[in-house]
Parts: C-alpha cells; sequence; structure tokens
C-alpha cells in the first residue's frame, strides 16, 4: 500500500480532512492518539491547526508525523 496525502486540513475536535493521491476523501480522528507522547503536542489545538502535507503524508513543526498506511486504513470517507 502506498497511499499519498495531497491535501489536509486540520479540523475542530482532533480530526483531520484528508484527500488522497487516489482521489479519496476522507477525516482521521487523531484523539485516540494523543496519549501517547510522540503525540502529546496535538492537544495544543493551536499546534494542531498547523498541520500540513510534508513528503505524501501529514506531519506538524518539530517532526511529529502519520504514517500514511495508518492515515489511509483508519479513515472515513466522505
Amino acid at each position: 500500500m502506498n497511499p499519498r496525502i495531497t491535501s489536509v486540513a486540520a479540523m475542530p475536535n482532533l480530526m483531520l480532512q484528508l484527500e488522497f493521491v487516489d482521489g479519496r476523501r476522507a477525516t482521521f480522528d487523531v484523539s485516540p492518539f494523543v496519549h501517547l507522547p510522540v503525540f502529546e503536542r496535538l492537544k495544543d489545538p493551536a499546534y494542531f491547526s498547523r498541520a500540513k502535507v510534508d513528503h505524501s503524508t501529514v506531519a506538524w513543526p518539530g517532526g511529529t508525523d502519520f504514517d500514511p498506511d495508518t492515515l489511509y486504513l483508519d479513515s472515513r470517507s466522505f
């Protein structure tokens, strides 16, 4: 699997709106991950809102990112 992200928008309640290279549009709930130390900073709404596409996945300043397979498999299409 090689799902590449083409766009991301940070939404309220730790949700991401994603678009993949195959045209699929989906939402991804980040809240189940913020208890992990690597993702704790995402609890800060100002930091979370800085989500961007970087190297075909979602990333934040300082190196926080998600595996694109996780984003694809655990997201809900809309």
